[in-house]
């Protein structure tokens, strides 16, 4: 992306403007599998598609005169402080995009001070993330295995190594679909692993279900495992995956600390809701009993500041965090998330709010929804 200054010779970098300027980077320079991995939704992406849509059927109310002279975009999730609540999802592979990989995205997440779920499926392993980072404030992201001692070894691991929370994420008994991985035949390139199970599985014959043997995950996990990890760790439980207030009740009643309202990137099952548009009966349904996240579709500091109106504590994004990483590594993550920064800020001034305390629902038109 270089735009040539005629006068001088000189080619200056064009500048990065907004988040599609680095997801249009990111497709012309990552390989064809490695973009429609990233980018891949379930079946016909319907319910990635709508991830976006969603936001853009919101309308704002502004107020005005409101005295924005100073404005504070800081929060708390989980009683840590964090600088704007914007934090980076779980997503796996960071190193197809930059060769260094969830070790640049813990950098720049720290340098930003916000949260960085990192994920089971890293290339790079918890222990090399901390190390990076270790002034960090992270959660670990976490799958159920058939072989319960695989997941019970990984959290203590992670709580030893100073991870703040586990994100259980629970709406993938099976993988989804995704049919331009199937035409491409993705697989992790030889000189990449999933970092956490390195030397696990060296026994196991393909196939492979991304990096992993396949038949790996548990299919016949239930509410009655959160007990279980309950058990197992003192650190606080977030659930990932929940759409519906039945669900956002049940989560309350086993007692986790929070949930992520999130169809998974629209990766999983095409056809259900947008998060943001799940995300009103949850919230009405919690009633404040514990914090609300929201991923898929962020783009903007609109949305972020939609998402808080309609009760979000934080979102959190994924897709934008690898675009930065193909962009610049750590650099290029750290340009992402301030842009939204930044955007948000402005939303939140224009709309009249000078703290994220101010931000309600009266700001959004609930008519329209």
């Amino acid at each position: 992306m270089n735009a040539c200054n005629q006068e001088g010779g000189r080619c200056a970098e064009m500048a990065m403007v907004c988040l599609t300027d680095f997801e249009a980077y990111a497709k012309e320079h990552l390989s064809k599998a490695t973009w429609d991995y990233y980018a891949a939704g379930a079946d016909e992406c319907c319910t990635r598609d709508d991830n976006l849509l969603a936001y853009k059927r919101i309308r704002l109310r502004p107020r005005v005169l409101r005295d924005v002279s100073a404005s504070d975009t800081r929060t708390t999730v989980q009683g840590t402080e964090i600088s704007f609540p914007v934090g980076i999802a779980p997503t796996a592979f960071h190193c197809l995009a930059w060769h260094e990989g969830e070790v640049a995205t813990a950098r720049a997440a720290e340098a930003l001070d916000t949260c960085y779920i990192t994920s089971t499926y890293s290339t790079c392993s918890v222990e090399e993330i901390a190390a990076a980072a270790p002034g960090g404030y992270r959660w670990f992201q976490l799958y159920v295995y058939r072989d319960r001692k695989l997941s019970e070894q990984i959290v203590q691991r992670v709580e030893a190594l100073g991870y703040k929370a586990l994100v259980l994420t629970v709406d993938v008994p099976y993988t989804g679909k995704r049919r331009n991985d199937i035409r491409n035949q993705f697989k992790l390139p030889p000189h990449l692993k999933v970092k956490n199970f390195d030397g696990v599985f060296q026994e196991a014959a393909a196939p492979e279900d991304y990096g992993i043997p396949a038949n790996t995950l548990d299919p016949s996990i239930s509410w009655k495992d959160v007990y279980w990890l309950q058990s197992i760790t003192r650190l606080p439980i977030i659930i990932k995956g929940i759409l519906t207030k039945e669900d956002a009740e049940l989560a309350v009643e086993h007692g986790v600390q929070g949930v992520v309202v999130s169809n998974h990137g629209g990766r999983q099952l095409d056809g259900g809701p947008a998060s943001i548009d799940a995300l009103t009966e949850i919230v009405d349904t919690v009633q404040g009993r514990i914090e609300i996240y929201v991923d898929g579709g962020v783009r903007t500091g609109s949305d972020v500041l939609k998402a808080l109106a309609l009760g979000a504590r934080c979102v959190f994004i994924g897709r934008p965090a690898v675009w930065g990483l193909a962009y610049k590594g750590e650099e290029g993550l750290r340009e992402v998330l301030q842009i939204l920064n930044d955007e948000f800020r402005l939303s939140m001034a224009l709309s009249g709010c000078r703290n994220v305390a101010e931000i309600n629902r009266n700001l959004i038109q609930l008519s329209r929804l």
